[in-house]
């Protein structure tokens, strides 16, 4: 199908737009401060940034400690960097992890059962004159009834535009990570499932060839976990082991979420029966930001590492043993027969000529 120049020329621009307003809001998500000369550029003209009150003055992002029950009161500060008023909508939402290990927020249609249904906003929207900030206050109030762990979300700013070029609306966010400890026992818990190992050997059978190890990493407590991983793979015995290089460390994982993990074990000899073995570290980070190493947790699944090069040429040996067996015993029992028949025929001559004698 052909498309026209003018349309792909506004598509690219679109994808450009989508890619720097992506950019912008992990920048806010991160913690990391957007400023006005970023905003202004495309269709965002504005930022959030944490209120200063007596839960800090200069914070990346909303952190708290709290009992079942019990309520927190914050704000947050929108700042208008265009030229024109704006007119942004506020909401709060439930986070979760992206597939590229980013963390994002529900969009306004999808049901929070976290952060987003505990968080109020003090205004559904906001409206901001030409370089000027506001300030939204909002509250948090923790159900009696809530689970003790780690709850991650966010409270964000919105700006839904109609793209004419697209035919579209496009919704623009911005917002500020918000996270919640509610207290009682804390579970940290990672578990290791699905793991499997396959082997891509070489035409050398005696060469080593490399182990691909997969496996999901489920974070199976109530706390928020990161970990640190080493995978290695050895023949039978434990013998011929090799290890993998430097693993990257998945991103924090909120409870009940799950993350694949693909490792290239390079090295690993053929030794028909492979043994791989992932080990990961649960690290979890208190309110200050310093991390704990907790108890490792490893599993172990088996497959095959064959040299089927090698495999072959003994299937050829073994096939030639037995064709030699067999015709050597053919030869054997054909001069057995022979041997019987010379017998015989010597045996019948033997009578015939007694006979002769006889007459």
């Amino acid at each position: 199908m052909h498309v026209p120049a003018t349309r792909r020329k506004t598509t690219a621009a679109a994808l450009l737009r989508t890619a720097a307003l992506v950019l912008l809001m992990a920048f806010a998500f991160a913690g990391l401060p957007a400023g006005a000369a970023l905003a202004a550029e495309g269709d965002v003209t504005w930022t959030v940034r944490t209120a200063a009150n007596g839960y800090g003055d200069d914070r990346s992002s909303y952190s708290y400690g709290v009992n079942p029950g019990g309520q927190i009161k914050d704000a947050m500060v929108v700042a208008n960097h265009g030229k024109s008023p704006l007119e942004l909508a506020v909401y709060t939402a439930d986070g979760y992890t992206t597939d590229t290990g980013q963390l994002d927020l529900l969009t306004k249609d999808k049901k929070s059962v976290g952060i987003g249904a505990w968080v109020h906003a003090g205004r559904d929207g906001v409206v901001i004159k030409p370089g000027k900030s506001a300030e939204v206050p909002f509250t948090v109030d923790v159900p009696a009834n809530a689970t003790p762990g780690d709850y991650v979300g966010g409270i964000l700013t919105s700006l839904k535009q109609s793209d004419e070029a697209e035919g579209i609306n496009v919704d623009r966010r911005l917002g500020i990570r918000v996270k919640l400890r509610v207290s009682g026992e804390l579970k940290p818990s990672l578990a290791v499932e699905d793991l499997h190992v396959e082997y891509d050997g070489t035409a050398n059978p005696f060469a080593k060839g490399d182990a691909t190890v997969t496996y999901t990493i489920h974070n199976s407590g109530n706390a928020l976990l990161s970990a640190r991983q080493t995978v290695s793979v050895s023949g039978p015995f434990g013998w011929l082991r090799a290890e993998a290089g430097d693993i990257a460390a998945p991103p924090e994982l909120l409870p009940g979420e799950k993350w694949k993990v693909k490792v290239p074990v390079h090295g690993v000899a053929p030794g028909v029966s492979l043994a791989a073995t992932a080990t990961l570290t649960p690290v979890l980070t208190d309110a200050s930001g310093s991390t704990t190493s907790l108890k490792p947790v490893e599993a172990t699944a088996h497959g095959w590492a064959v040299p089927w090069t090698l495999l072959l040429l003994l299937v050829v040996l073994i096939a030639a043993g037995v064709a030699a067996f067999l015709l050597t015993r053919r030869t054997r029992a054909r001069r057995k027969l022979g041997e019987e028949a010379r017998v015989r025929a010597a045996v019948e001559q033997a009578l015939r000529d007694k006979e002769t004698q006889q007459s």
